[in-house]
């Protein structure tokens, strides 16, 4: 990059690692960590912790759609509800004179909405992962195989949409000539590292 970006964006599916790394890059820079989950609500993660039980909208959302509309539906809900917040964060850190930048991460960074930013003053990475994976951290996370047969088919449903919703960002990401690193090839901290070396923010 030219310049020093005073703004990261890290996408990705869930459960990908998106909020680990961007909080290591936040350390490492002392800057401010934003995932987009705190923008706006959606119905999430279709499981919770006992005693608590997944509300009955949340339910109805991922029993009764189809993967094509539950990525429809997420889709609609980053662009109209979550990507103005995020271009109001970006607009506020791009151009700040201030030292302190942000760490924006989250899987509402969908590659489409990105491409009219201005990536001279803006780092972005965006990091998928084997179908593999996902199973293995979305079952280690819900307690796949604690619950019940309806639990587990919402749990199903949100790893297929987890899956297309990589597949089709790869797909976007690729498309743009974008940047895509593969967080099985690396731990954490040295795909922070990867980062932080590509936007030419590491110490030298």
């Amino acid at each position: 990059m030219d310049t020093v970006p005073k703004v990261i964006l890290i996408g990705g599916s869930s459960h990908v690692g998106k909020s680990t790394i961007a909080a290591s890059l936040a350390i490492a820079l002392g800057w401010t960590h934003v995932s987009t989950d705190s923008l706006a609500r959606h119905p999430g993660r279709p499981w919770r912790s006992a005693p608590d039980k997944v509300p009955d909208d949340v339910a109805e959302h991922y029993l009764c759609l189809s993967v094509d509309e539950l990525i429809e539906d997420v889709l609609r809900h980053y662009w109209v509800n979550v990507w103005p917040k995020v271009e109001s964060i970006i607009a506020s850190h791009s151009d700040n004179s201030s030292p302190n930048g942000v760490v924006l991460e989250g899987s509402a960074l969908w590659p489409e909405f990105t491409t009219s930013l201005d990536f001279d003053k803006i780092g972005a990475v965006w990091l998928t992962a084997s179908d593999e994976l996902f199973r293995q951290r979305i079952h280690a996370n819900s307690l796949y195989s604690s619950k019940s047969i309806r639990e587990q088919t919402m749990i199903d449903k949100f790893l297929k949409r987890t899956i297309a919703y990589n597949a089709l960002m790869v797909e976007a990401v690729n498309c743009h000539g974008f940047t895509l690193l593969d967080v099985q090839r690396s731990d954490a901290m040295e795909i922070a590292e990867k980062v932080l070396a590509m936007l030419g923010l590491a110490e030298s």
